[in-house]
C-alpha cells in the first residue's frame, strides 16, 4: 500500500496502483504538515477529491493532527482533517489516522462524526493510555519498527506484553522509508532479538542500505511483534494480514 501524503503524492500513488494492478494499492491523504497547501491553492482539493474516489485508492489518509512540528498552524490542520473526515464518510473508505502531541483534538473531531468508516491509528508512538483512548472506539491501531526506539515503560511495547492491545485490533506497516527497525538496538530485549530469523534479517541487511526503510522489512517487525506478544510469527502475520483485508477490501 502506498500511502499519498500530499495532492502530488496521492496522484502518484494512483499512478502506481495503475501500472501494478492487484500488487500495488493506493492511499489518498494530506498529512497534517500539508495542510496549509489545501488553504494556500484551495482549488486542488478538487482534484484530491477525484484521486480519492478511484477504485485504486482504498483509504483516506493519513491525515490528523502534528503538535510536535509547526509545518502548518494547528487551525489549518483541524480544517483539512475534517474535509478528510467528510470525504472518507461520503466515499465509505476507511480513515487513516496520524497524531502527534494530539490525541485530545483528534478525539474531540472525530466524536463529532456518528457514522465514521473503519479508523486506523496508524505508526502509533504513544502510550498505553493513549492506545486505549482508540481501542476504546474501535480504532485499529498499526505499528512499524518504532518497537526498536521504544525505550519507555508504558508505550508500545508494554501494550503487546500485557495484551491489551487484541491481535483484531492490530495492524503492521513499515512506514517506509522512515522507521527502518533497528533489531541491534540495546534496548531491545533478547528474546525478541533471537526471535528475529535469518530470513528476516537478511532482507534487511541486502535492501535497507544505510537504515534507509524498505517494505521488505515487514517480515522482522511481525516477528519482533510475536515475540512481545508471546505468539508465533504466523499468528501475527495471519492475523494482521486478514484484518488488512478486511477493512481495505483487497483481492
Amino acid at each position: 500500500m502506498v500511502p499519498g501524503t500530499s495532492v502530488k503524492s496521492s496522484k502518484e500513488a494512483l499512478r502506481l496502483s495503475r501500472i501494478y494492478p492487484d500488487i500495488i494499492y493506493s492511499t489518498a491523504g494530506i498529512h497534517p504538515h500539508d495542510s496549509k497547501s489545501i488553504i494556500e491553492e484551495p482549488n486542488t482539493w478538487f482534484e484530491f477529491e477525484h484521486i480519492a474516489a478511484s477504485q485504486e485508492c482504498v483509504a483516506i489518509g493519513p491525515c490528523g493532527l502534528d503538535y510536535q512540528r509547526d509545518f502548518s498552524e494547528p487551525e489549518a490542520q483541524k480544517e483539512i482533517f475534517e474535509k478528510q473526515i467528510h470525504l472518507a464518510c461520503r466515499l465509505n473508505k476507511p480513515l487513516l489516522i496520524h497524531e502527534r502531541s494530539a490525541q485530545q483534538d483528534v478525539l474531540d473531531i472525530l466524536d463529532k462524526f456518528e457514522n465514521l468508516p473503519p479508523v486506523i491509528v496508524r505508526g502509533f508512538m504513544g502510550t498505553a493510555d493513549e492506545a486505549v483512548e482508540y481501542l476504546n472506539r474501535r480504532f485499529y491501531i498499526s505499528l512499524t519498527g518504532y518497537l526498536c526506539k521504544d525505550k519507555s515503560d508504558s508505550g508500545v511495547r508494554k501494550l503487546l506484553e500485557n495484551g491489551t492491545l487484541p491481535i483484531d485490533r492490530l495492524l503492521v506497516e513499515t512506514d517506509s522509508p522512515f522507521m527502518y527497525p533497528n533489531t541491534r538496538a540495546s534496548k531491545l530485549p533478547q528474546h525478541v532479538k533471537t526471535g528475529i530469523t535469518e530470513r528476516s534479517l537478511l532482507y534487511l541487511h541486502r535492501y535497507c542500505t544505510f537504515q534507509r526503510n524498505e517494505p521488505c522489512s515487514l517480515p522482522a517487525i511481525v516477528e519482533m511483534i510475536a515475540a512481545f506478544m508471546k505468539k508465533t510469527p504466523d499468528e501475527v502475520a495471519l492475523a494482521t494480514a486478514f484484518n488488512a483485508l478486511k477493512l481495505f477490501g483487497l483481492s
